[in-house]
């Protein structure tokens, strides 16, 4: 089996068709642990957990795009579940709620996000300070509740990395995009490594061989985080396609399929307490 540790099939995306794609998914035996970016869609990742008795996990928090919103024109994404719409209060009595559910296994995706970012040096302190400031307050809910964490980082590893170095937190880089310096950075803080099918691209900087070939397989995770970052940017990703990424990732340590399904597995069983 395979665990699918990021996706968002509780994105507007699979609004036709979210349980179709779940069952074709544990058809196939692959489980889907679906993530949150606000309040609306991590309600709708434990709307979706709960139908199904296993096999299937939500993860909730506030996503740092999410905070900022006011002081940033984020382009509006149409595959998400909820239009960002301005900044979004965390309240931490609602995610506290929301994690009260046994299908939460994690708080996320919450982190820092500093790809589109304010051009003044005014609004650009405090566009970094606001999402410091929220993450900062998820990852003190996460140690609350004694749940891991899926960690969102975009053009701020050297951030995040500082932070996390005052935190004893468990968790996951999802859709890790930094240097293999980063990489060992959070390998050392024992977090785990989730990649998916950004793998596949080439990105300025980023050595995909080098930094597969010397993570640990025992400290990576595999994930989709569909619907985005298929093999084709005009087909809509989806669980079944984590295969694919086992793939890759057994192609580039030269180990066999099954191993890295396996212990992948495993390590997403132990990290999320499955």
């Amino acid at each position: 089996m395979l665990i699918d540790t990021h996706c968002h099939l509780n994105f507007r995306a699979f609004k036709d068709d979210a349980d179709e794609t779940i069952r074709r998914s544990l058809d196939n035996d692959i489980w889907v642990i679906n993530v949150g970016s606000q309040l609306e869609t991590s309600q709708r990742a434990i709307e979706l957990a709960e139908k199904y008795p296993e096999g299937v996990y939500a993860v909730v928090g506030l996503h740092p795009i999410h905070v900022t919103g006011s002081l940033m024109k984020n382009k509006l994404d149409p595959e998400e579940l909820i239009v960002q719409e301005g900044m979004k209060e965390f309240n931490i009595d609602d995610y506290r709620r929301l994690a009260a559910s046994p299908k939460v296994v994690a708080i996320g995706e919450i982190g820092l996000d500093y790809y589109y970012k304010p051009k003044t040096k005014i609004r650009l302190e405090e566009f970094k300070y606001l999402q410091k400031q929220v993450l900062l307050e998820q990852i003190d809910l996460a140690k609350e509740l004694n749940l891991p964490i899926a960690f969102h980082c975009r053009s701020a590893h050297g951030d995040l990395i500082e932070i996390l170095k005052t935190q004893k937190a468990k968790g996951v880089i999802h859709c890790f995009t930094g240097t293999w310096p980063q990489a060992q950075e959070y390998l050392n803080m024992e977090l785990y490594l989730g990649f998916n099918g950004i793998i596949f691209k080439q990105i300025a900087g980023i050595d995909w061989q080098e930094i597969i070939t010397k993570t640990p397989l025992e400290k990576i995770l595999m994930e989709t985080d569909a619907p985005y970052l298929g093999k084709s940017a005009n087909l809509r990703n989806e669980p079944l396609f984590v295969k694919e990424v086992v793939k890759e990732i057994a192609k580039i340590k030269n180990l066999s399929y099954q191993e890295v399904s396996e212990i992948t597995t495993q390590n997403a069983k132990k990290l999320f307490n499955l």
